[in-house]
């Protein structure tokens, strides 16, 4: 039986969803170009009043890989600004999530699967879980969460994107 290592099961994965969607954001702008329209049109897109828009959707998908990672590694967790205002912004702070994620060796994950975490609320006591399930049942659903949204709003607004797309080669 293989077993699959706390590494193999955060880095590539995110790693490979962040390119696709960088590819996504390659075939928003094409669409965009097509139609005459601005790119501008999808950073504030929603899919209800209530939720957050596209541009806070690709940063909390960035947050949340390059969160775990560092959170596994034991690294201190790179700060970005959270200032993007363009698409090409956005696509740049997705290139410099996959570049970070890809950066930090496997050997910095030993451990990892029992190493506490702790994440911060706003409101209320910390949550608290060990390697495994945090990445499990936190990180890598919040992830695809933003990520699946992402996709989710650009389908919305017409961009030719389909299963593989999301799937990626």
């Amino acid at each position: 039986m293989t077993q699959i290592s706390m590494h193999g099961a955060s880095a590539p994965a995110f790693a490979k969803m962040l390119g696709n969607m960088l590819n996504w954001l390659e075939a928003a702008k094409a669409h965009a170009e097509a139609r005459k329209f601005s790119t501008d049109v999808y950073l504030t897109l929603r899919l209800a009043p209530d939720m957050l828009p596209f541009t806070k959707q690709i940063q909390i998908a960035s947050d949340a890989a390059k969160g775990c990672v560092a959170r596994l590694a034991g690294q201190e967790i790179p700060k970005y600004e959270d200032n993007e205002a363009t698409l090409d912004e956005l696509a740049e702070r997705i290139r410099k999530t996959r570049d970070y994620v890809l950066s930090v060796p496997e050997s910095a994950f030993a451990g990892s699967e029992t190493r506490e975490i702790t994440i911060p609320r706003r409101t209320g006591d910390p949550l608290k879980f060990d390697g495994v399930t945090y990445l499990r049942h936190f990180a890598l659903p919040n992830f695809y969460f933003h990520a699946t949204t992402t996709y989710a709003l650009l389908r919305h607004a017409g961009v030719p994107l389909g299963k593989g797309d999301y799937l990626g080669g």
